[in-house]
């Protein structure tokens, strides 16, 4: 991949004041925690090139990966992608910038009639869907392309933008549109993704897309813990899903890596201290958890008619 330099610059500045965030849902140990944030944001945005559109895949059962943007602008505290910084000149944090690959519909458009029809994710390292698409439209682009292919297609995000696309996703014979979802707490979910659609919004794409006759499935994850992973939160998240009409469903617990450690705990600790304990007790005794979270998901799983396969 080819980086330029960057062309365009905007900050985002949302109006004075702090926001206030409660977790009001059904905490451990009855806690109930207030914590403010402050409302800014700078984002930087370059404008690159690529020499591929379509990446080999690494994942089982893929193919191809194909990501129109490095970077994201939902700047999720977890996000496993952030490696992603090492192959850019950037020096802003993860979250902060996005390189939009503005010649990418034309070198997938040039790359497919030469490579091997499969499997393509779009959005393995990135949402692809992530605001700057209403702007860019790089997403919308490989879609018309791969509308008239042999590809089969899997979409996965955090954005009810997708539904712009239907009208191309319900031309394509193989496809399927996922929606990621982490927690049923609205506060929790800002903290955790500030710049993605909330629930609602997601939980609204999926009966959409549903409606639209167009193959759909959840990713639960990273499951959250202390927030999303004891059995009260897990009924609230699972009943709401089963309103929209999806059938299948992914779940994976938080992966635990050093280099994200620091982060998710300065959040943790500003706004949830009880829940930065249990998290640091987690770490400790992370296969000891994931056999009690399987266990729990389980259980709790059987009151329902999903499709389930749990990832870990």
């Amino acid at each position: 991949m080819t980086i330029g330099a960057g062309r365009s610059e905007i900050t985002h500045r949302p109006a004075p004041g702090t926001r206030y965030h409660v977790f009001d849902g059904p905490a451990k140990q009855g806690v109930s925690r207030t914590c403010g944030i402050e409302g800014k944001q700078r984002l930087r945005i370059n404008e690159v090139e690529c020499k591929n559109a379509l990446v080999k895949s690494g994942i089982e059962g893929l193919d191809y990966a194909l990501n129109p943007y490095t970077g994201c602008q939902h700047a999720c505290v977890y996000c496993y992608a952030e490696f992603m910084k090492k192959y850019t000149n950037h020096d802003e944090d993860w979250g902060e910038f996005v390189d939009a690959k503005i010649n990418i519909v034309d070198r997938l458009r040039r790359q497919i009639k030469r490579t091997r029809p499969g499997s393509v994710q779009i959005g393995t390292v990135t949402d692809a869907y992530q605001p700057l698409e209403e702007r860019f439209r790089l997403t919308r682009g490989c879609l018309e392309v791969l509308a008239d292919s042999d590809f089969s297609v899997t979409i996965q995000t955090k954005s009810d933008l997708v539904l712009r696309d239907i009208d191309i996703l319900k031309k394509m014979k193989n496809k399927e549109v996922g929606l990621t979802i982490t927690c049923h707490d609205p506060e929790v979910e800002t903290l955790f993704e500030p710049g993605a659609s909330n629930l609602d919004r997601r939980l609204d794409a999926l009966k959409r897309l549903n409606r639209a006759g167009i193959p759909t499935y959840v990713f639960f994850g990273p499951i959250l813990p202390f927030f999303s992973d004891h059995q009260d939160s897990l009924l609230l998240l699972f009943r709401r899903l089963q309103k929209t009409g999806v059938e299948k469903m992914y779940l994976d617990k938080m992966n635990y890596l050093k280099g994200k450690r620091k982060k998710i705990s300065r959040v943790l600790r500003q706004n949830f201290p009880h829940a930065l304990r249990f998290y640091d007790g987690v770490v400790k005794r992370e296969e000891k958890y994931a056999e009690w979270l399987k266990a729990t998901l389980a259980s709790t799983l059987s009151r329902f008619p999903f499709e389930p396969e749990i990832l870990f």
